[in-house]
């Protein structure tokens, strides 16, 4: 592919998505990550977007941005399965389990339908339905059971605002799992929503251990509010792509997994 149409289509994908990253670009380019960052240069310089850590976005403040629930589940399946195939190994019979909103969240949720009997609390309208249509083995004993707050709704179909976080301080989770939008070794873990930031620390002060499953790309993305530092958590869940400066810093903060597709 010549350069001008290149870079024609990096202008279309972030026009389309409005953060684009440099690995998916180079992906669908069929070119190397160096390729994509030389002519991100080039756009960046003649205005068409603005370069940002691990991929570019449109022009200005795109920090409050958030993409899509479709959008966002089709991206980087295999690694989102292989983290919530990690995460699903430590979930026993009769646990009660958080599960916030978000793509690698729901992925280990279609893990854990077919698991022993648990309590699921989310504030995912998708997780819930996900849990709501799967079969029941045998008898309904045997189901696990599923309660979802309530709250106002967020682009990547979470619940959230002050009817949530009420309804999270009154209950006591074994372990929650967490999903983020970046992580940051300043800023620690990260969403572009507010009123989400607020409801998933209202999730982290419920339970008695806290998970994040984040992939590779996370890392180095910052939402405009904080969720918790990173040694706010117990563990980290990410995949094989993870960066070594990625893994040293979480490692130094939180226990790290790194789950194989």
């Amino acid at each position: 592919m010549l350069p001008a149409a290149r870079h024609q289509a990096i202008v279309d994908a972030v026009q389309r998505d409005r953060v684009v990253r440099v690995s998916d670009l180079a992906l669908q380019l069929g070119v190397s990550l160096m390729t994509v960052r030389r002519d991100i240069e080039v756009l960046e310089e003649n205005g068409k977007l603005e370069r940002i850590h691990g991929g570019a976005k449109l022009p200005g403040d795109a920090s409050t941005h958030e993409p899509g629930f479709e959008l966002k589940s089709t991206q980087l399946t295999a690694e989102k399965r292989a983290i919530a195939v990690e995460a699903a190994a430590l979930v026993r019979e009769g646990m009660a389990v958080g599960l916030s909103a978000g793509t690698t969240t729901w992925a280990l949720a279609k893990e854990l339908v077919a698991g022993p009997p648990i309590t699921v609390v989310t504030n995912s309208v998708r997780i819930a339905d996900l849990f709501h249509h799967a079969p029941r083995p045998g008898s309904a004993r045997y189901a696990s059971t599923v309660i979802l707050v309530g709250g106002e709704r967020t682009p990547s179909d979470a619940l959230v605002g002050p009817i949530a976080t009420g309804a999270l301080k009154q209950l006591h989770l074994d372990v929650l799992f967490l999903g983020v939008h970046g992580m940051d070794a300043q800023a620690g873990f990260t969403t572009p929503n507010l009123l989400e930031a607020e409801t998933d620390r209202a999730f982290v002060a419920a339970a008695r251990k806290t998970v994040v499953l984040a992939d590779h790309t996370k890392w180095g993305v910052l939402g405009i509010s904080s969720i918790a530092a990173l040694d706010d958590v117990d563990e980290v869940i990410s995949d094989a792509g993870l960066s070594a400066e990625a893994r040293r810093v979480l490692g130094e903060r939180a226990k790290l997994r790194v789950a194989t597709a």
